[in-house]
């Protein structure tokens, strides 16, 4: 059986969402709650921090807990055609020039070795050197997005885009710096799956602890062989995913 607490969530969850409690409107207090499900206090209150974690939810201190007021949704399109087109620069500023904002990120990159993970998906060894880039994209200085990168070493060290955000082809993109050292991008393979936040990442978002992101696993290949592999962090309460596909 379901316990009471999560019950309660579960209904207010949906009063959230059909719009029945709307951003701003002030969730009723414990002993309302205690009441009208006939539970005890404490009962009601689990009930009511599990929506905080969520970021539902608001406690404003002396006031009471609120719907939470969410950003307007905005919209990431995944174009390849814009890519494959050969189109210069970051898609991410293309996407936030056309929304009429200034699109802009912080990274920092270091040599690394493949985890396992990363290491199938660019086709190498557990523990062959990479390139490890991690971005935190802005709209308007505001942070939108996450991402860390992978490059194999064993194709970049030496060159001119050995590390992305550097050099005469910085804030290229991975396309047009790729086939800078003649590496022509053929295929991307994206695999979108959704997970709570981890701490880290909502300090860095300014998200509450418990909510939801998408998260694409992103890989460019050559004809060969993958030369670049991603993790993109999106809150889903800012972005929706929009895909552009050609058909031939």
């Amino acid at each position: 059986m379901q316990p009471a607490y999560l019950r309660i969530a579960d209904d207010l969850r949906r009063q959230i969402v059909d719009g029945r409690l709307a951003p701003g409107d002030r969730v009723p207090s414990r002993h309302q709650l205690a009441r009208q499900y006939d539970v005890s206090d404490r009962v009601a209150v689990e009930a009511v921090r599990l929506l905080i974690s969520e970021g539902h939810v608001e406690s404003r201190s002396g006031s009471g807990t609120y719907v939470r007021r969410r950003p307007a949704v905005r919209r990431l399109t995944r174009s390849w055609y814009r890519e494959a087109r050969g189109r210069a620069g970051s898609p991410f500023r293309a996407d936030m020039e056309a929304q009429g904002r200034a699109g802009t990120w912080r990274s920092s990159s270091q040599s690394d070795t493949a985890p396992p993970a990363v290491a199938e998906r660019l086709n190498i060894a557990e523990g062959d050197p990479v390139m490890r880039t991690r971005y935190v994209f802005l709209a308007d200085e505001e942070p939108v997005m996450l991402s860390t990168s992978w490059e194999p070493l064993e194709l970049t060290r030496g060159t001119s885009v050995m590390l992305p955000e550097e050099g005469p082809h910085a804030g290229a993109g991975v396309v047009a710096r790729m086939r800078a050292i003649g590496h022509e991008i053929g295929m991307a393979n994206e695999v979108i799956t959704a997970r709570s936040i981890t701490a880290a990442e909502a300090e860095e978002l300014d998200e509450p602890v418990g909510s939801i992101v998408m998260v694409i696993h992103r890989t460019y290949a050559t004809a060969e062989r993958p030369v670049e592999t991603a993790d993109i962090i999106v809150p889903v309460d800012r972005y929706e995913l929009s895909y552009v596909i050609p058909v031939e």
